[in-house]
C-alpha cells in the first residue's frame, strides 16, 4: 500500500493551495479518508474528512468554509482544497485512511486509522 501526499508549499495569507493524496495497493472505494495537520509540540488535528462513498464530509470550526475535502475514485486520489489561508494554517499536513462501509462516518480523529501518508508542508506567510 502506498499513500503519497503532495501539493504543499509557501503561500501568502489569503492564498490557496490544493493538496493531493494518491493511493495505491488497496480498494480506494472501501476507505473513508481524512486530512490532518500537526505543528511541532502540538497534537495532530483533523482538518476535514470524507466518507467512503463521498456522501458525508466533516470540517472543524477552524477551517469550515475555507477547506474542502473531495475524492476522485477514477484517479484514486484524495484532495484538500484550502482557500483563504491564514498563518495559523501553517503545519505539516497528512492524509489517512480507515476501512469503512458507512456513508455517515469519516475519520474526524487521528486515532486507530489504517494507513497514513507522508507529510506535506504548508507554510502561510503573513
Amino acid at each position: 500500500v502506498q499513500v503519497v501526499a503532495s501539493g504543499g508549499g509557501l503561500v501568502q495569507t489569503g492564498g490557496s493551495l490544493r493538496l493531493s493524496c494518491t493511493i495505491s495497493g488497496l480498494r480506494f472505494g472501501e476507505y473513508a479518508m481524512g486530512w490532518f495537520r500537526q505543528i511541532p509540540g502540538k497534537a495532530r488535528e483533523g482538518v476535514g474528512c470524507i466518507s467512503y462513498n463521498g456522501a458525508m464530509t466533516y470540517y472543524p470550526r477552524s477551517v469550515k468554509g475555507r477547506f474542502t475535502v473531495f475524492r476522485d475514485a477514477a484517479k484514486n486520489t484524495l484532495y484538500l482544497q484550502m482557500n483563504s489561508l491564514k498563518p495559523e494554517d501553517t503545519a505539516m499536513y497528512f492524509c489517512a485512511l480507515a476501512a469503512s462501509r458507512s456513508g455517515s462516518w469519516c475519520p474526524e480523529e487521528s486515532d486507530g486509522l489504517d494507513y497514513w501518508g507522508n507529510g506535506t508542508l504548508v507554510t502561510v506567510s503573513s
